[in-house]
């Protein structure tokens, strides 16, 4: 098991909770709202966000060895772009979300060192075949989400929301 992975997969729930408890305090219309962000909207970036997490859960699901943890992502059908609307009302996209934090949980926990010391072979969203370090791949799968959040923090706070606290130092437990 891995601790940090761990502890990036909770950090990772903590954030989504507050994220979302944010965004329900804009209208739909807002959230929408073309905010000149990479992907336009609010509500855009957060589904950018599942589509990012699904296509590397669903790779990650092939490494030799397997993870039970991720045969409800491996059933899930393959987003076809990075910008796909998976689901149409932030309602909908809740419930994926928080559904999709409860399995990266379970597979930050079933990550075992023999896991992490693998190199992934998978195809980019491109189609260009690529072979990495799944430890490092891991590392950028927590990493993509937090620049996301990031942004949308920044898309918040210029709709007068304050997001509050997202220092991952305060998830970490004392020695």
């Amino acid at each position: 098991m891995s601790t940090a992975f761990t502890l990036m997969a909770q950090y990772n729930q903590v954030m989504n909770r507050q994220l979302y408890a944010c965004a329900t305090q804009l209208s739909e219309q807002e959230l929408k709202q073309d905010r000149q962000a990479f992907f336009g909207s609010i509500f855009a970036t957060l589904n950018h966000i599942l589509v990012g997490d699904t296509l590397w859960l669903q790779r990650f699901a092939s490494l030799a060895g397997g993870f039970n943890s991720l045969q409800y992502v491996s059933a899930l059908t393959r987003p076809k772009a990075l910008d796909e609307i998976l689901y149409q009302d932030l309602a909908s996209l809740k419930v994926a979300r928080f559904k999709m934090d409860e399995v990266i949980i379970r597979f930050a926990e079933e990550l075992t060192s023999s896991h992490l010391q693998q190199a992934l072979s998978y195809k980019s969203s491109k189609g260009e075949a690529q072979n990495k370090p799944f430890e490092l791949l891991v590392l950028h799968f927590f990493n993509h989400q937090t620049h996301h959040r990031g942004q949308i923090s920044t898309l918040l706070n210029q709709s007068g929301i304050d997001l509050g606290v997202t220092d991952l130092l305060l998830q970490i437990p004392e020695a």
